[in-house]
């Protein structure tokens, strides 16, 4: 799969918004169908205070639709497969972009004077839901919100294990999920040995907040598996917020890889079964493991070998895959894909 880029927006927010791919639609297609013709967004970026234009600021399209938004792979932000930057007159054009329903994330070039944002109906928000739903439809130029970029604030917090109350080294801390790399881990903010992390460039809005890390469970902010149910942290402007986390070990979901020929760098990805967001990943040798949340609802896709990623029981995608109830025992969810 393509990678999204720039990864200069901050060291610490290194959510890629500048798409250079296209992916395939949400629906399948039927084979021999002509998909249908793409259509463009626009929109202007502006100072919320000033009204003056901005810019440089790009802005992904993320789409609404929880298959679509399965569509990511190594290394990727789950961010969409479409995106463009603007103008010097804060003039912003998106083309060819597969028709659906996305909603904009938006960051400035420059991190230190505007901060990210999801863009709602009249200005910005942290939280994914609450942003202006835009139907892009086939062959028509969609005019999107202004967007109305504010100063940005920072997030500081420590990542503990829950079971020991020890600092996590490493662990991943996202405002937007992405499936880490193996080998790049270069991507996001991560804890230093003392379980301490920075988040730079956030709007002045309210943040859900995902922690990662290995051998323990994935978790919104508040301890949840779910990004609904997450108790977000109010970013202020030129100020810092706290926010610390601790990390469950949660219930093992487990099984064994039958393959042929194992992807170099294979894994196994879970999904939130409802929302589509990225619920946890696990590296793929005879088998895989993960840890999650009793109560939780994922679903289970293999990219484990040199041909298509393979759905849990063989699903055509996310829609039509299994889903698969996290409880307090561990669970075992074989892949054969030999």
């Amino acid at each position: 799969m393509r990678r999204s880029l720039p990864r200069h927006l901050t060291a610490a927010v290194a959510v890629a918004l500048l798409v250079v791919g296209a992916a395939e639609p949400a629906a399948a297609r039927t084979p021999g169908s002509v998909p249908p013709a793409p259509g463009m967004v626009r929109t202007v970026v502006r100072d919320a205070a000033t009204g003056t234009p901005v810019p440089r600021a790009c802005a992904a399209l993320v789409p609404v639709d929880a298959a679509a938004l399965s569509a990511v792979g190594l290394g990727e932000d789950q961010d969409g497969r479409y995106g463009g930057c603007a103008d010097e007159q804060g003039n912003l054009v998106t083309g060819d972009v597969a028709p659906g329903r996305y909603r904009l994330l938006v960051s400035a070039y420059d991190a230190t004077a505007y901060g990210m944002q999801w863009v709602g109906r009249h200005g910005g928000t942290g939280e994914r839901e609450r942003a202006q739903v835009i139907q892009v439809r086939p062959g028509v130029v969609t005019s999107a919100p202004t967007i109305r970029l504010d100063p940005p604030g920072t997030v500081v917090g420590v990542v503990t294990n829950a079971a020991t109350g020890a600092p996590i080294r490493g662990a991943l801390v996202m405002v937007v999920p992405y499936v880490p790399h193996p080998k790049y881990d270069d991507h996001g903010p991560t804890t230093d040995d003392n379980g301490r992390y920075t988040i730079t460039g956030l709007g002045p809005y309210h943040w859900p907040v995902q922690f990662a890390a290995a051998g323990l469970a994935t978790v919104w902010s508040g301890g949840v598996g779910g990004r609904p149910q997450a108790r977000p942290v109010r970013v202020r402007a030129q100020q810092t917020a706290t926010l610390n986390q601790a990390l469950p070990a949660g219930t093992p979901l487990t099984g064994a890889v039958r393959v042929d020929e194992l992807l170099t760098y294979g894994q196994v990805v879970a999904f939130d079964a409802t929302t589509g967001d990225l619920a946890g990943v696990a590296d793929v040798g005879d088998g895989y493991a993960l840890r999650l949340l009793p109560g939780q609802r994922v679903k289970l896709r293999c990219d484990c070998t040199y041909a298509q990623p393979t759905w849990h029981r063989d699903a055509a995608g996310f829609d039509t895959a299994t889903a698969v109830r996290v409880r307090r025992t561990p669970t075992v969810v074989d892949f054969d894909l030999g």
